[in-house]
C-alpha cells in the first residue's frame, strides 16, 4: 500500500514538471520566431510572477479549504491545459501575456496542491518526500531532452505537449488518494499566506540583507530562464533544450552532496559562494566560447542549491518555529513574485536595448546580470553577520 502511493505521487511529481517544463524553457526562442522584441517576451514571462504573487489566495482561502484536493487538481490542469492552447494560438504580445496570464494562474495553485497531497498521504513527509518531489525534476528534464531531441524548440509544438500532459493530469488526478479539505483549521488570514506575520523579523538588519538579496538576485535568474534558450540557439549550439537540462542534473547532484558541503562551510560562506558561482556562470556566458557555455549551465547546481536551498535552510536555523512557515512565505513573495517581476521587466529591456538586427549582442547582455549578482555579493559580504537558532 505503501509502496502503491509512492508511486502514484511520484508519477504526479513528474507529469507536474514535465507538463511545465516541455514548453516554458522555449518559450523564449518561440516568441523570438513570432517577431516578439526583448521588452515583448519579458512581458509575457512576467505572467508567471503575477500568478506566483496571488495564487496563495486561491491556496490558502479556497482550495484546501472547502474542496478535496484532487478535485480541485483536476479542474485547474483542464482548466490550464485549455488556457495554454488558447495562448499558444495568439500572435500579439497584448493577448498572448493575457491567455498566459490565465494560464499561469490556474498552473500555479497546482505547484502547492499537488504537494499537499504528497504530504497527506505520506507516513514520514521530511524523509520520503524529497525523494518523490525528485521525480519533478527528472519530469522537467526528459521534457527538455524529448523538445530537443525533436528538435521543435522554435515551434508550438512545445506548448501542444504540454496541452496534452495537462489534460492527462487532469483525468489522473481523479485517481489520486481522497485529500480531504483542512476544514477544522483556523480561518487562514492573508498576512499567513503571503508571510506578512514574519515582517517582524526584518528589523534584524542580517535577516533585511537576507531577504533583499534574495530578492534582487531572482533578477539575474530571470535573465537565464527567460532568454537562455534564445541565447543559446542564437549563438548556435546544437539542441539547446536538452542542453540547458544539464543544469537540473547538476542541481540534482550537488543536492545530494549539499550535507558533505554543510560539514565544512559556514552558512554564509556558502551563500557567497553561490552568488560567486553566478558571477562566474554569466562571465563565461558573455565571453562565450562553447566550453564556456557548458560549463556555465552546469554552475546551476552550485548556483541554486548554494544560495536557494541554503537560503531555506537558513530560514529554518535563524527562525523560531511559530514563524517559520511566515517566514519561507515572506522569502517566497520577494523572490518569486515581486523579484521575478522586476527580473522580467528588467532583463526584457536589456535583451530589447542589445538587440542587433535579428540578433543581440550577448555579451553586454550577460554582463549585467553579472553586475547585479556582484554588487548584491558585494553588499552581502559587508552587512550580513550570520546568527542561527539551533
Amino acid at each position: 500500500m505503501v509502496n502503491n502511493v509512492r508511486i502514484r505521487m511520484s508519477a504526479l511529481m513528474f507529469l507536474q514538471y514535465f507538463a511545465w517544463g516541455s514548453w516554458y524553457v522555449t518559450l523564449g526562442t518561440f516568441l523570438s520566431q513570432l517577431g516578439f522584441d526583448g521588452l515583448n517576451i519579458g512581458d509575457v514571462f512576467s505572467a508567471s510572477a503575477w500568478a506566483a504573487l496571488f495564487s496563495p489566495i486561491f491556496v490558502g482561502m479556497i482550495a484546501d479549504r472547502y474542496f478535496s484536493a484532487q478535485k480541485i487538481l483536476c479542474i485547474l490542469y483542464f482548466c490550464c491545459g485549455g488556457a495554454l492552447f488558447w495562448t499558444s494560438t495568439q500572435t500579439h504580445p497584448n493577448t498572448f501575456f493575457s491567455s498566459l496570464l490565465v494560464t499561469m494562474a490556474c498552473y500555479m495553485p497546482t505547484v502547492s496542491l499537488s504537494n499537499s497531497v504528497c504530504f497527506y498521504h505520506l507516513s514520514n513527509p521530511s524523509i520520503m518526500f524529497p525523494k518523490i518531489r525528485l521525480f519533478g525534476t527528472i519530469g522537467w528534464i526528459v521534457a527538455g531532452l524529448l523538445v530537443g531531441t525533436l528538435a521543435i524548440e522554435n515551434t508550438v509544438y512545445p506548448m501542444w505537449i504540454g496541452v496534452s500532459t495537462l489534460f492527462f493530469l487532469s483525468i489522473y488526478s481523479l485517481f489520486l488518494p481522497e485529500t480531504p479539505p483542512r476544514v477544522k483549521e483556523k480561518v487562514t488570514k492573508l498576512k499567513d499566506m503571503f508571510g506578512f506575520e514574519a515582517l517582524e523579523l526584518l528589523s534584524d538588519r542580517s535577516f533585511l540583507v537576507f531577504a533583499v538579496a534574495s530578492m534582487l538576485l531572482t533578477i539575474p535568474l530571470a535573465f537565464y530562464y527567460n532568454f537562455g534558450n534564445l541565447f543559446l540557439n542564437e549563438v548556435g549550439v546544437v539542441n539547446p533544450a536538452g542542453t540547458m537540462t544539464l543544469g537540473q542534473m547538476s542541481e540534482m547532484i550537488f543536492m545530494f552532496l549539499m550535507p558533505f558541503f554543510f560539514r565544512i562551510f559556514s552558512m554564509k560562506s556558502m551563500l557567497i559562494i553561490g552568488m560567486l558561482a553566478w558571477v562566474m556562470r554569466y562571465v563565461l556566458f558573455a565571453h562565450g566560447d562553447l566550453w564556456m557555455l557548458y560549463v556555465g549551465i552546469l554552475l546551476h547546481g552550485i548556483c541554486y542549491n548554494f544560495f536557494f536551498l541554503t537560503g531555506q535552510i537558513y530560514i529554518d536555523k535563524r527562525v523560531g518555529k511559530n514563524l517559520r512557515s511566515s517566514a519561507q512565505g515572506l522569502i517566497a513573495f520577494l523572490t518569486y513574485g515581486i523579484g521575478m517581476l522586476g527580473g522580467a521587466k528588467i532583463s526584457g529591456y536589456v535583451v530589447n536595448y542589445y538587440q542587433i538586427g535579428v540578433g543581440h549582442n550577448w555579451m553586454m547582455v550577460w554582463l549585467w546580470p553579472a553586475f547585479i549578482v556582484l554588487l548584491v555579493l558585494s553588499l552581502f559580504a559587508l552587512l550580513f553577520k550570520e546568527r542561527c537558532n539551533e
